[in-house]
């Protein structure tokens, strides 16, 4: 049974912003200027924001982006504007010289720190052996926004060979507890925007695919605790949280998931959990990363696995309307 998996970083997303080289700007046939979280902005994008920036010269910055997130209807799926995204836009579109924001009227009090680490939390390493018939009952806590979130935080800090990296996005995280002791760590965050294997396998067009890759869930971490030796009990966890993964993310982010993925790297697990609990095997990344410049592989190849919640996936998923 492995005891730690569904590890692989989100390499194979790609670079969320960047100035468009000049060949590839003439190749989109438009007055393209930046790109931005898959959105192309133009030079009359431009033109419209600084139209509002002369004509409501007191807008402040949250403002102005609450303007642009109406005008340009950029929603997230629960009905608010995408006001962090558009001020990331305005401040890149500002830092590029292509148009000038209104001055910042507030500024945080404390300078920027770079994140350090989870903080190590104590726990009891003794050895726990037994069948899991034994071990029950398991009681499966969602901790993210809890206090239990930095028990969580530790635990993978210190015993998954990843560590811990703060998420970006929507993310759950479950705590397994037997017997009053944590025994695993499952955490799950947004889906990378492309990823071959899965893309392939739902056949989705580009257009789905953005509207849509918001009802993927990411496997990002699976900890089985290294003094934890309890025959099938990976498989086990995987279905029993695979089964509320839906629900909860519908609760803190307003949409339910219907398509569960994962990566494997070959070269340290087999998978022996994911295929025991039905998980599919959809093919190989290409191992070159969104910052790749070459053809080659730059990173180590892992396998992607994959698992419907519900038996209708590809239609939901290849919706391009409401």
């Amino acid at each position: 049974m492995p005891r730690r998996g569904g590890g692989a970083s989100r390499r194979d997303s790609p670079r969320e912003t960047c100035v468009l080289p000049r060949a590839l700007l003439r190749s989109l046939g438009v007055d393209a200027v930046l790109r931005y979280r898959g959105r192309t902005i133009t030079r009359p994008d431009v033109e419209f924001v600084r139209d509002v920036i002369t004509a409501q010269p007191q807008l402040s910055r949250r403002a102005l982006s609450f303007a642009v997130c109406t005008a340009w209807q950029w929603q997230q799926p629960n009905g608010q504007p995408c006001d962090g995204v558009c001020r990331g836009l305005l401040l890149a579109l500002h830092r590029a010289g292509h148009l000038v924001l209104p001055p910042a009227r507030w500024r945080t009090a404390k300078p920027w720190r770079p994140r350090t680490g989870a903080p190590v939390v104590r726990v009891d390493t003794s050895s726990l052996t037994a069948s899991l018939h034994a071990l029950r009952p398991l009681e499966i806590r969602q901790v993210r926004r809890t206090p239990d979130e930095g028990l969580f935080n530790s635990l993978l800090a210190q015993y998954h060979y990843l560590g811990y990296q703060q998420p970006v996005g929507a993310h759950l995280k479950y705590l397994v507890w037997a017997a009053g002791r944590p025994v695993a760590c499952v955490a799950w965050g947004s889906a990378p925007r492309h990823l071959g294997p899965r893309d392939r396998c739902i056949g989705w067009s580009t257009a789905a695919r953005r509207r849509n890759v918001r009802f993927i869930a990411y496997n990002s971490r699976f900890l089985i605790l290294p003094w934890v030796t309890v025959p099938h009990l990976a498989s086990h966890l995987l279905g029993r949280v695979a089964a509320r993964v839906s629900a909860d993310w519908q609760r803190l982010y307003g949409h339910p998931i219907y398509f569960l993925e994962t990566f494997i790297d070959p070269a340290r697990f087999r998978g022996t959990c994911y295929r025991a609990a039905n998980w599919r095997v959809l093919g190989r990344t290409t191992g070159r990363g969104h910052n790749a410049r070459t053809m080659r592989p730059t990173q180590p190849i892992k396998e992607v696995l994959g698992y419907p919640l519900v038996p209708d996936f590809r239609m939901r998923l290849t919706r391009t309307t409401p």
